[in-house]
């Protein structure tokens, strides 16, 4: 379940991210690992991340910092239409 981001994949914005979360995705849970290089990638995925929480768009169980990736894990959800 758990899916390893190549650098080349990087999501560039938390548009980015969501897809890349979806992609690692298994029913509705998610379990990817994020390459980071600097602290400053790391303050963005956090960001990206809280913003797609609070927009309703995923719940996170779990974000671990790692040397060189942000861990994360938690459920993607989707909206009843």
């Amino acid at each position: 379940m758990s899916k390893i981001i190549d650098k080349g994949d990087d999501p560039m914005n938390k548009v980015g991210l969501l897809k890349n979360l979806h992609k690692a995705s298994r029913g509705n849970f998610f379990s990817t690992e994020i390459p980071k290089a600097t602290k400053e990638d790391e303050k963005k995925i956090e960001e990206w991340v809280g913003e797609l929480e609070s927009e309703g768009k995923i719940k996170l169980r779990e974000c671990i910092q790692r040397e060189y990736s942000v861990y994360l894990h938690g459920i993607i959800k989707y909206a009843s239409e």
